[in-house]
């Protein structure tokens, strides 16, 4: 198995505002696909072995061992492991807290070769607690993940905020993540709203307030992203794209596609595959 995730039980009467949730080994080995996703939760990466391509909405960078990558809640990204050895990492999956950082992005990638040692060290034995699960390993998880923010605060030198989720956002956040791993199913907007426990029309209401689209349309744009995706790295035809990307019908795929890409599934296709030519 290359990834082995591991969540941390809640420990009764903890209501702090910041918390860890789970920790993830993964080592590539070819084994799951690289498609770009999001999380409610910010994501703290760190690069044990091997080196790769970090990809974060429409930009993409070179990770390697030792660098550090973060990224805040609801941004899409994915990893590629690229050579030997694999690339391997330990993620961290923290509720509650939003760095600020001061280029104004929502991700930033660092190398800390230098600070190997310390940082390694959280990172590894938060995994190490989460595995084992010994008597009071929530709360040394919870301390670790104390200490580990303000060194990273210090690595960074950026300002970060805890953010303290209202209900109705808590429970967007569950449907966007529903969406984000259920797009090849036949949702809609009365299903997701009833999932969500709330009035149809204030739920599309706060979710767009949340993200800027209603439900549907990030539905739509969570399905053209991962048939880019496919079109550009796999030979399935048109058809077999357009299903394995949750849409009903070719027709429809081909009218979205063109309608978000300005240019038909095909033409998208083409154009990838020369500039994987010239790279």
């Amino acid at each position: 198995m290359g990834i082995m995730k591991y969540r941390l039980e809640e420990t009764p009467g903890n209501q702090n505002s910041v918390s860890l949730l789970s920790v993830t080994f993964s080592k590539y080995e070819g084994d799951w696909p690289s498609l770009k996703h999001s999380h409610y939760f910010t994501e703290l990466f760190y690069v044990q072995e091997g080196s790769g391509e970090f990809l974060v909405e429409d930009v993409s960078f070179p990770i390697r061992k030792d660098d550090l990558v973060i990224i805040n809640p609801n941004i899409l990204h994915t990893e590629v492991s690229l050579g030997f050895p694999p690339l391997e990492y330990i993620s961290l999956g923290v509720e509650g807290l939003s760095f600020s950082f001061c280029s104004n992005q929502e991700y930033m990638a660092f190398n800390c070769m230098e600070q190997k040692n310390d940082l390694l060290f959280y990172f590894s034995s938060m995994l190490t607690e989460l595995e084992e699960k010994k008597t009071g390993y929530q709360e040394i998880c919870k301390d670790m993940l104390d200490i580990l923010t303000i060194r990273l605060q210090r690595i960074t030198n950026s300002a970060f905020q805890v953010m303290v989720s209202q209900p109705p956002n808590r429970e967007c956040a569950r449907i966007k993540r529903y969406i984000d791993s259920n797009y090849q199913d036949n949702i809609t907007l009365d299903g997701l709203a009833q999932m969500a426990h709330l009035n149809k029309y204030y739920f599309v209401h706060t979710f767009t307030k949340c993200y800027g689209m209603s439900p549907i349309n990030y539905l739509n744009e969570r399905r053209i992203e991962v048939s880019k995706e496919l079109l550009a790295s796999t030979d399935h035809c048109i058809a077999d794209v357009a299903r394995l990307s949750g849409f009903s019908s070719q027709s429809y795929f081909s009218q979205s596609f063109k309608k978000s890409c300005s240019m038909t599934a095909g033409a998208y296709r083409k154009l990838m595959k020369k500039k994987n030519l010239h790279i």
